[in-house]
């Protein structure tokens, strides 16, 4: 008695097809002879599970097989046994494309004809300061990477020869290994991919089309940048194989902490420590911007700690943007250190001559906490 299509799957009946290729992709990768040397028995599952999905991948195959079972492939039925169940090699290599295409052939994709590559594309990290991120600035680096080569402008053959098509693999750069009843298709040892063999390589490359060679570019950095940000440079990564096209260079920017200043978007932020006399008489005091300018501040009287002003169109200007952000100061109140005898005398009188309206918030504070806690 066959066993049932979606009890091989491991799956219900009502399986999807995402659900169909999830499920056999898991026992393919199972059951594969390649990971069973030897073992008669899983090469016969995986044959079973190979036969399943082929025909519940198919509606027409699936729709016939869910009203009359097996026997809709039986004599003659959908074309008859052997070909309505998928047999043969190319059958089995079809379904091992359409699963692990990308595993198998995903090379392909990669390369054009010719045997030329994209190049890799590259990173640099670049560091700079507030004050850059603020104004913007035109940097030049130099970055050590491959460029094409010119004595034989990229195609890896001595001038005056050139590649010829691979012989192993007429030219595609794949090769098909036959096991059992289906093949599978890997890298052609011969070219390594590419499709084409130099007999004669350049002298400079050593048949690569491509040398080590540090370069110096100019990188546009706008102002208002922020950290993290990342800039492409197109084309400017590694030279491409045999001609191929290079790949992009990607400057990665991490901006110094500041000494003053911290940063949040577009909003600068500044801790300034004031005396305590100035905080109770009030006063001012200058703070330099990124600008380049001083803006002067002014403290009222009875200026408590943790007190924020607002300076407007201070901060750091928006990327590609007219709009800029603000500066905020935010006060902290220095205690005195160090007291002579006659500055601990008047603190002592000043105390002395305090009252709650001096110390409201403190005040305030140990009254609720005696009503809370009912405190004589």
């Amino acid at each position: 008695m066959k066993r049932d299509l979606y009890e091989t799957l491991g799956v219900a009946k009502t399986a999807d097809e995402k659900e169909l290729k999830s499920a056999f992709r898991k026992l393919a990768m199972k059951y594969h002879p390649d990971k069973n040397p030897g073992d008669a028995e899983a090469e016969k599952t995986f044959k079973e599970i190979s036969l399943a999905y082929e025909m519940l991948k198919d509606p027409q195959k699936r729709a016939a097989y869910d009203r009359y079972g097996h026997a809709a492939f039986e004599q003659g039925g959908m074309g008859g046994g052997g070909a309505g169940m998928g047999g043969g090699a190319g059958g089995f290599s079809d379904i091992f494309e359409d699963i692990f295409g990308e595993m198998m052939g995903g090379g392909r994709q990669r390369r054009s004809s010719g045997g030329r590559e994209r190049g890799a594309d590259l990173r640099y990290n670049m560091e700079i300061s507030l004050e850059e991120a603020y104004a913007g600035k035109t940097a030049q680096i130099r970055v050590p990477t491959s460029i094409t080569c010119d004595v034989c402008t990229g195609s890896g053959a001595k001038p005056g020869t050139k590649p010829t098509t691979c012989a192993t693999c007429q030219g595609s750069g794949r090769v098909r290994a036959a096991q059992g009843f289906f093949s599978i298709e890997r890298t052609c040892p011969t070219c390594h991919g590419r499709g084409q063999t130099i007999a004669d390589p350049c002298v400079k490359c050593h048949g690569h089309g491509r040398i080590t060679e540090e370069r110096s570019l100019s990188v546009n950095i706008p102002a208002g940048i922020e950290d993290g940000t990342r800039i492409r440079l197109s084309g400017e990564g590694e030279a491409g194989l045999r001609g191929g096209p290079s790949g992009d260079l990607y400057i990665f920017l991490s901006v110094k902490p500041h000494e003053f200043y911290q940063r949040d978007g577009a909003d600068l932020y500044c801790s300034v420590p004031i005396s305590m006399t100035t905080a109770a008489l009030g006063g001012k005091f200058d703070v330099a911007t990124l600008d380049g300018t001083k803006s002067r501040v002014s403290v009222p009287e009875g200026t408590q700690a943790g007190k924020q002003f607002r300076l407007k169109g201070k901060g750091m200007p928006v990327l590609r943007s007219s709009q800029v952000g603000d500066l905020y100061i935010q006060i902290g109140i220095e205690t005195p250190q160090k007291l002579t005898k006659r500055q601990r005398e008047l603190l002592k009188e000043f105390e002395e001559l305090s009252s709650k309206e001096n110390n409201p918030e403190s005040a305030g504070f140990f009254s609720r906490m005696k009503d809370f806690f009912d405190i004589e």
